[in-house]
């Protein structure tokens, strides 16, 4: 069920919440947190939020969304309530701001918080260069960005980590999961040999690629060199250096990944790019200060830049790197 409210007031959406809850039965108590999306891009927001409804069949919250309109036109507040099939496992509340009031978002989310519930804030489109220091941030206990939804993905990665407080984190960051947990897998199996050095190619603008190589610099304490390619797009190979020869895991198509190592067979790994949903069901899971996330950035100031290698070059095997997912 979709309610529309114009010009409308955050009391008299509260009011409404309550009127619907007290008539469906939903019960506050069920939720375990308040979900608020930041979002100013317009073209996309349907999909953010059925990404966040989608999350909410794990992690039942209410779901503030934050819009704002034009600063030009006069104040006013355009609400809108949905509830049921509408809003997954939630209640999704969609504030649209203009004018004076586009600039006091977090005026408007105040009255909607559930009490004594955790709070997130998520910024989808382009986020702050500083999202503890934003005023809706601040109400936050964590605060999720996507360096690469940003125009200039590196730079913002780069911001971001100047700016870190506990409590941030990136979803550039929450795609590596798999990457991050094939690599570990294919170190626990023999030879149990000491890594000495580390390449990890992707695109150039990729903040993915950033973020996995500055983990692997941080951790492995080894020298990691960040190879940039044009030939794909995303993360396409990370190569572990050892005295009996490779480890390498290398994605040529975005989909599947191709793991080789001395003295095992080569086996074929589902690499897919994780959706949004995926992501946030993830960040959504814990949150406590993600220490690792973390560390990489502190990896990033590790790095060595390389030459990219030629699409003949970029795997033993010959295959030619074909157009890649984003990370």
């Amino acid at each position: 069920m979709i309610i529309d409210l114009p010009s409308t007031t955050t009391s008299q959406v509260n009011r409404k919440l309550v009127e619907l809850r007290e008539r469906g039965g939903a019960v506050a108590l069920g939720r375990v947190l308040t979900l608020v999306i930041v979002d100013d891009d317009g073209e996309h927001l349907e999909a953010h939020i059925d990404a966040a409804n989608e999350a909410s069949r794990e992690h039942p919250c209410r779901v503030i969304v934050v819009a704002r309109g034009s600063r030009t036109a006069a104040a006013r507040i355009d609400g809108q309530i949905r509830v049921g099939g509408d809003a997954g496992a939630s209640e999704v509340v969609i504030l649209r701001l203009y004018g004076p009031l586009a600039a006091q978002g977090q005026s408007a989310v105040v009255p909607l918080l559930l009490p004594d519930a955790p709070i997130v804030t998520w910024w989808p489109s382009a986020g702050p260069k500083a999202p503890a220091q934003d005023p809706i941030g601040q109400l936050a206990q964590r605060r999720i960005t996507d360096s690469a939804a940003e125009r200039s993905p590196i730079r913002a990665l780069a911001t971001r980590r100047k700016s870190y407080v506990e409590g941030d984190t990136d979803l550039a960051w929450t795609r590596l999961t798999n990457w991050r947990a094939q690599l570990v897998a294919a170190l626990d199996l023999p030879p149990y040999e000491k890594i000495t050095a580390a390449t990890v190619t992707g695109e150039a603008d990729s903040p993915s690629t950033e973020l996995l190589a500055g983990w692997l610099a941080e951790y492995l304490r080894v020298p990691v060199k960040r190879v940039k390619t044009s030939t794909a797009q995303g993360i396409v190979s990370v190569s572990l250096e050892r005295r009996s020869g490779a480890v390498e895991l290398y994605r040529p198509d975005g989909k599947v990944g191709m793991l080789t190592q001395p003295g095992q067979p080569t086996r074929r790994i589902a690499l897919h790019r994780r959706s949004t949903k995926d992501c946030l069901i993830e960040e959504l899971r814990r949150l406590d200060p993600d220490e690792v996330y973390e560390a990489a950035l502190h990896g990033l100031d590790k790095l060595s830049a390389g030459a990219a290698k030629s699409p003949g070059k970029a795997k033993s095997n010959g295959k030619k790197p074909a157009k890649a997912a984003a990370s």
